[in-house]
């Protein structure tokens, strides 16, 4: 089977193929981002906030190798922040090459997962859950003190008639979409993990976007399509929260460095309609906006008909909006406006 690569933030491979031939190779900014780690003090947190005397450097491996959009603005912005980043890329299916690739290392932040609604049911389940189930057994297994997980905000809902929190949980029939089921699943083996003991939090990204999505994502294909002229309509129904791909980064080096362990923090950004998603990637790439606003019949329509994806026209229903009201109190998470991101996104899909 050929390898199955993340669309959103990381890679898994065929199994057996992970172990990197050599240890991973930690990343620095070139002047000594380890050196200025320990000078500064950097400490990792415990269940009640910091915990005093610890003063080592951070060492941190990034699952997915740093390959995906998410995942390549998560090591840069761990680089930044003066941590040792590891993210050689290791199988997330071959427990003991991760194994190997996280021993000596003081966290692990997993955000590689396969982001698609046409992958194959079995490799999302292989990939998120059982994936993410050996990343927490080596953690487990090599004494890893943190553990953060890059889940969604789609575990957290969305809730018809208000934006969602993380109090909150998916509609019931969003949960035969694949990806979310397998994504629901992954963070439910974490947050059991740290019911049990591991130090471990989950970030739940909303709706990514920014320069770096070049697999595409689901996302990615839509800034494509819509700064290309190929979407002629929006959906009445529809709503996303946006945010820049820059900001969930720092998001999860704020979870790192200040989360709590056994909580969600959603990483979010704007919430819009889905016209006005479209109205401003066209704004952006100097197009008029689509005018049509198709009914959510005509949508299941067009997914009957196979000329839509079903599983995107399910989780369409509502509007997907969400509050990051927590991550800006506990974790000091302060999103910039998107704007300035959907014009990157866009320069790269036109290929400016």
């Amino acid at each position: 089977m050929p390898p199955a690569r993340s669309r959103s933030s990381g890679a898994a491979a065929a199994p057996g193929s992970g172990a990197p031939r050599r240890p991973p190779a930690p990343v620095r900014d070139g002047a000594g981002a380890t050196r200025r780690a320990r000078r500064r003090g950097r400490v990792l947190p415990g269940r009640g906030g910091r915990r005093a005397g610890q003063t080592e450097a951070v060492r941190v491996f990034v699952t997915g190798g740093g390959l995906g959009f998410v995942g390549g603005h998560v090591v840069r912005a761990l680089v930044d922040a003066g941590h040792e980043v590891r993210h050689g890329w290791v199988d997330v299916r071959d427990r003991s090459g991760l194994e190997r690739a996280v021993d000596g290392c003081d966290a692990v932040v997993h955000v590689a997962a396969l982001y698609s609604y046409s992958a194959d049911p079995r490799t999302l389940q292989t990939v998120n859950v059982e994936g993410t189930r050996n990343v927490v057994a080596a953690c487990r297994a090599t004494g890893v003190r943190r553990l953060v997980h890059t889940s969604t905000c789609g575990t957290c809902g969305p809730v018809e008639g208000r934006v969602a929190t993380e109090d909150d949980a998916p509609p019931p029939r969003e949960l035969s979409v694949p990806y979310k089921r397998t994504k629901l699943e992954a963070e439910r083996i974490v947050l059991a993990a740290a019911r049990e003991g591991l130090d471990a939090v989950c970030v739940n990204p909303t709706t990514p976007i920014g320069e770096g999505d070049d697999a595409p994502t689901p996302t990615g294909r839509m800034v494509r399509g819509v700064a290309r002229g190929r979407y002629r309509a929006t959906l009445r129904t529809g709503g996303l929260n946006l945010v820049d791909v820059r900001d969930v980064a720092r998001g999860h080096v704020l979870a790192l460095e200040r989360g709590r362990a056994g909580e969600r923090y959603l990483l979010g950004g704007t919430n819009l309609t889905l016209a006005e998603v479209f109205a401003s990637i066209a704004r952006a790439a100097g197009r008029r906006p689509p005018r049509l606003a198709l009914p959510y019949a005509a949508a299941r329509a067009l997914a009957a008909a196979r000329l839509a994806n079903g599983h995107e026209v399910t989780l369409a229903r509502l509007p997907a909006w969400f509050s990051s009201a927590k991550a800006e109190r506990e974790l000091g998470y302060a999103p910039a406006p998107v704007e300035p991101a959907i014009e990157r996104a866009v320069r790269a899909a036109l290929g400016a």
